[in-house]
């Protein structure tokens, strides 16, 4: 215990003298904000960061698999024997921004966190040959978690096969250390939180235009047939389970009054707590989509043009150990967190790597996806809070890569947690 506080202290000492670097580094890529997929310059700036380090025993990769991720990646350090599995430990960034509005959900803040917790980790690394196993750290960019689902793309082309361990915290209202979204057995709360399982589903309507005054009865409306659906699924929504969503727009109704709309689209998000739900929800739209191309005589295309969304599967141990570590920097976390109906891409690399997904409170009241909420991810008052959480998440890394029973504890809830989500 003695070894594993002196390895959390250097870590906070490292965290402290590097905190005007990374306050540089995330009021860059907030002062910039790029759309999901087109990050090049948080791309740039952070291969930089890592590129220049003073040490310069970072390997990085740039444009990783996709034009706007990067790997870089320290070490192995530690162990005993030579052939011993290396522990490689993974922290991950987000830098996308949002139409309009920014960094309105603090990506920027994500980047910044998980660049600093990955730093820590290192100097509390650094010199230490009695960890128990060789431990590697790889720092993932992970681009277009607002649109895409990067990290989708990048578990697909193999970015998690050889880490064991993910990291990384969102900016949101309050601190905690993980929010179950679903009840995976009776002592764990059913709420409606962020990690929902989710797609999005795209509704194209073809009909005929046609004079709206003089010749109507030669059209085919499309925009009626977009309405009747939009109400179709308002009036399902009173059919749904209490956790699921649903909630969408009319990105397209026609060009002018007087000409009936050939055309017409609608974009709708889809959510259940469970993946495994997400067909039955599915299922209930396309019949009111179907439904409304019947009444008006339109022809219909249901399009999910992403990928969907799987739930965070939680893991308790890792979970605990954060809130243990939180707390000790004078983190409160609330006993009952604040509902967040919202979903990631990280849902789907916890269902294929033990990992942990924390919130954090930056300094505001304000709501995620808001004008109020970029100002605040910009401000310097959310900086004590970003890097404590980094603090947190570093330490807890400390506890997992430092005692294998807890590594071994992590494992079973990981391996549990699927298990029930299956069921």
């Amino acid at each position: 215990m003695e070894k594993r506080q002196q390895m959390k202290d250097a870590l906070h000492l490292c965290i402290d003298a590097r905190r005007d670097d990374l306050n540089v580094l995330s009021r860059d890529i907030w002062s910039r904000p790029e759309l999901a997929g087109k990050e090049t310059h948080a791309h740039d700036r952070l291969v930089r960061f890592f590129s220049e380090e003073e040490d310069h025993t970072w390997t990085v990769e740039s444009h990783y698999k996709l034009p706007t991720a990067f790997r870089a990646s320290w070490g192995p350090v530690g162990g005993g024997e030579e052939c011993e599995p290396v522990l490689n430990v993974g922290f991950l960034c987000e830098y996308d921004a949002l139409p309009g509005i920014g960094h309105a959900c603090g990506h920027n803040l994500i980047a910044e966190v998980g660049a600093a917790a990955a730093l820590g980790l290192k100097a509390a690394l650094e010199n230490q040959r009695e960890v128990p196993v060789p431990v590697k750290i790889t720092v993932l960019g992970t681009p277009a978690e607002e649109e895409i689902g990067g990290k989708i793309d990048l578990m697909t082309a193999g970015a998690f096969a050889d880490i064991d361990l993910v990291f990384m915290a969102h900016p949101a209202q309050q601190d905690a250390p993980f929010l179950p979204c679903v009840a995976l057995d009776e002592q764990v709360p059913v709420h409606s939180l962020y990690g929902l399982s989710s797609t999005v589903v795209s509704v194209k309507y073809h009909g005929k235009a046609s004079h709206a005054s003089a010749y109507p009865w030669e059209g085919v409306n499309a925009l009626d047939a977009a309405v009747l659906a939009y109400n179709n699924l308002s009036a399902l929504r009173q059919q749904l389970k209490p956790e699921w969503r649903l909630h969408g727009i009319i990105k397209h109704g026609g060009v002018k009054p007087n000409i009936i709309p050939a055309y017409s689209e609608l974009e709708f998000y889809l959510r259940t707590p469970l993946i495994k739900d997400l067909g039955d929800l599915k299922a209930k739209a396309e019949a009111c989509f179907r439904a409304a191309a019947v009444a008006t005589g339109c022809q219909v295309e249901i399009i999910y043009p992403g990928h969907s969304f799987y739930n965070n599967l939680p893991n308790a141990t890792l979970a605990n150990l954060y809130e243990h570590n939180g707390k000790a920097l004078g983190i409160q976390f609330p006993a009952q967190p604040t509902n967040f109906s919202g979903s990631t891409d990280f849902g789907n690399v916890s269902f294929e790597v033990p990992g942990i997904h924390p919130f954090f409170y930056i300094g505001t009241d304000a709501f995620n996806h808001s004008e109020e909420y970029t100002e605040a991810a910009g401000a310097k008052r959310a900086q004590l809070y970003t890097l404590r959480t980094a603090k947190a998440l570093a330490m807890t890394a400390v506890d997992v890569v430092c005692c294998p029973d807890l590594l071994r504890q992590v494992r079973e809830d990981f391996s549990m947690a699927k298990q029930k989500q299956e069921k």
